[in-house]
């Protein structure tokens, strides 16, 4: 499929966006970035740019705000959106690395983001696919009450991650060239599961402080939260639960990645 990317530009382009912020998060979604502020954003170094098939229909879009954190220019990339029918084939990675080549013309090295801890399939793309590294991990950091059955019953913990968008390592990690965490990890402990019957079970258990440990997350929490949201809130309470109590404890999150042989998924933290 033929797709173009382009910063935002008319009206049109602003209006459409709004229109896929809500294909994306319902219509009844109410945190939508609004045309005004979609505009204003470019005006001031940040950047608003959309994916466009061959009949200019934007099908994807990323926006973000230009600042100064830790006394350095910095982006702070607030969404990221594609189609429904078009998601799974890359066009996510396309639109980041649109958004890196537009901010270092600007002088920008530095991009934040959140994403969901439990979502495997962002975790892959943050870390893996792009090379960005995670700071901080808040719990319940937007309002669950934003009208969007996406954000219904399970809290809006996030990961805060830092891209620095000019060092060797993204380069690397863009290229496919990054070391990754794999299989090789499977000796190190997993702390917030039991297996059985070829399938995870998230338990309550002590918590070791070892050299290493693993936290496992779902392959596609998603389609646990539609059928079983009780169990996706045990999933919440229980990598909250470790996330929280290593990082306090100094432990980086060294990886993440998934069991060829199981499709178990796990981030690798370190001390």
């Amino acid at each position: 499929m033929e797709i173009k990317l382009r910063p935002l530009q008319t009206h049109a382009d602003f209006e459409a966006c709004v229109q896929l912020q809500k294909s994306t998060w319902g219509e009844t979604f109410s945190e939508c970035v609004p045309p005004a502020i979609l505009m204003i954003g470019q005006k001031i170094g940040g950047v608003c740019a959309g994916a466009f098939n061959a009949k200019d229909e934007m099908v994807g879009f990323v926006f973000g705000l230009t600042g100064i954190k830790d006394d350095r220019l910095a982006n702070w990339s607030h969404m990221l959106a594609v189609r429904n029918d078009l998601r799974g084939q890359g066009l996510g990675m396309k639109l980041k690395l649109y958004q890196r080549e537009l901010l270092l013309l600007k002088g920008v090295e530095i991009i934040y983001w959140t994403y969901d801890p439990l979502v495997a399939k962002n975790a892959h793309l943050n870390l893996n696919k792009l090379g960005a590294t995670i700071q901080e991990y808040v719990q319940d950091m937007y309002s669950e009450d934003t009208g969007s059955d996406l954000h219904r019953g399970l809290g809006m913990d996030r990961f805060i991650v830092k891209w620095s968008i000019s060092e060797k390592r993204v380069e690397q990690a863009i290229s496919g060239k990054l070391e990754r965490v794999d299989d090789s990890f499977k000796g190190i402990p997993s702390v917030n599961t039991e297996s059985g019957d070829n399938k995870s079970n998230p338990v309550e258990k002590k918590l070791p402080e070892v050299e290493a440990v693993r936290v496992e997350i779902p392959l596609n929490i998603e389609t646990i939260q539609q059928k079983d949201l009780q169990l996706a809130g045990k999933w919440r309470a229980n990598t909250r639960r470790a996330f929280t109590w290593y990082l306090a404890k100094g432990y980086k999150i060294e990886g993440f990645y998934r069991e060829k042989t199981t499709n178990r998924c796990f981030y690798v933290l370190r001390l």
